[in-house]
């Protein structure tokens, strides 16, 4: 039985809303369970200097916790002066994951920043990132071609992410906290709305595991994303 009662192939439950910030080109916030993540795309009409004059757009991320997100509080890490590893490698995996979906040259040279803010963390606070912040930057598109700045659509694909991992011994889908301190192999799954994947990060602490449950995982994560890309699409219709 998993803490939450759910069933081994069960997601959270999950909400996306839109248009939940005034300034911001694209915007929503999602809620995976007890995670929440304010997800924010602003338009800029420049590139950074390596790819300026290619006629490419870029598309990046940035990502942070909010002090009373999680069970005691954390320290901003602007008053540590710097910005932790894990902030660091979350942010860069969010970009790329979301770069993996446009078509740079249809987005022309501009760059989109996809803001995500954990407001409230129970685990998978990376993959809710991935997916709110596909939503942001699909509505911030939205915006260019409706007003004429760009013909054909750079979103190739969606893109979506979900956690698995072996708890107790038994594959399950959408790890939360208690799930996630105590599995003994958890992954990260990154897959665009067709299907293709994008990125798969796992690993074991304390065991190991099979060829045959790392397919079983990739399949209980094939499934959490279609399920939510189904929802991706609904929030941004």
């Amino acid at each position: 039985m998993r803490p939450s009662g759910r069933n081994l192939s069960e997601m959270r439950a999950v909400s996306i809303e839109t248009g939940v910030t005034k300034h911001a080109e694209g915007s929503c916030l999602i809620k995976v369970g007890d995670t929440h993540v304010l997800c924010t795309a602003s338009l800029e009409e420049r590139v950074p200097p390596f790819i300026k004059g290619s006629g490419q757009g870029w598309v990046t991320a940035e990502y942070g916790m909010l002090p009373r997100s999680t069970s005691t509080r954390m320290r901003r890490e602007a008053q540590a002066g710097k910005q932790g590893g894990r902030t660091v490698e979350i942010q860069r995996l969010i970009g790329r994951a979301l770069r993996a979906g446009v078509d740079r040259n249809a987005l022309g040279e501009r760059q989109i920043t996809v803001d995500c803010d954990v407001i409230q963390a129970d685990g998978g606070t990376r993959c809710a990132a991935i997916t709110g912040g596909w939503v942001a930057l699909r509505l911030a598109v939205n915006k260019l071609m409706k007003a004429g700045d760009i013909i054909s659509d750079p979103l190739m694909s969606e893109v979506a992410a979900v956690s698995c991992g072996i708890y107790a011994g038994q594959p399950v889908l959408d790890l939360d906290y208690p799930e996630d301190s105590e599995a003994g192999v958890d992954g990260n799954f990154i897959l665009r709305g067709d299907g293709r994947l994008i990125e798969v990060q796992m690993s074991a602490e304390g065991s190991t595991f099979t060829r045959d449950q790392m397919n079983t995982l990739m399949g209980l994560a094939e499934q959490g994303v279609d399920e939510l890309v189904a929802i991706q699409r609904a929030a941004v219709a």
